[in-house]
């Protein structure tokens, strides 16, 4: 005989969707004082490096959120905690991992050839 559980985890499923969400918005805003500061310190020991610090923790933020979120969705949809988990992490690990990588890129790039150089509108 196959018991369902009792209580699917509607409750983790919104907690890690706030807990992104709350995250996403402090990224947000980091970011924008960062790239705020970037015209007034334009000295050679500013590095992108000690930019991506101030964000670690937001992002990190974002990825355990984004990890509760899709392991609770897939409990909701019947699969059995441990796989659920086994799941959601590392597609959840791996994709924030990319969305690093392409942020660090992105600010060494617009540091290095200026916030025009992202301007696609003004391209023939």
């Amino acid at each position: 005989m196959y018991y369902f559980p009792l209580q699917p985890p509607y409750f983790l499923l919104l907690v890690g969707f706030l807990a992104a969400l709350t995250s996403g918005l402090a990224l947000s805003g980091t970011l924008k004082v960062i790239v705020q500061k970037w015209p007034s310190e334009r000295t050679e020991n500013t590095k992108p490096r000690s930019s991506l610090k101030q964000l670690l923790v937001p992002f990190i933020g974002i990825t355990g959120g984004t990890c509760l979120f899709l392991s609770s969705g897939l409990e909701i949809f019947g699969f059995p905690s441990s796989l659920a988990l086994g799941v959601g992490l590392p597609i959840s690990l791996f994709t924030c991992l990319l969305v690093w990588l392409q942020l660090g890129s992105m600010m060494t790039f617009i540091e290095r050839e200026g916030m025009q150089s992202l301007d696609l509108d003004s391209m023939p």
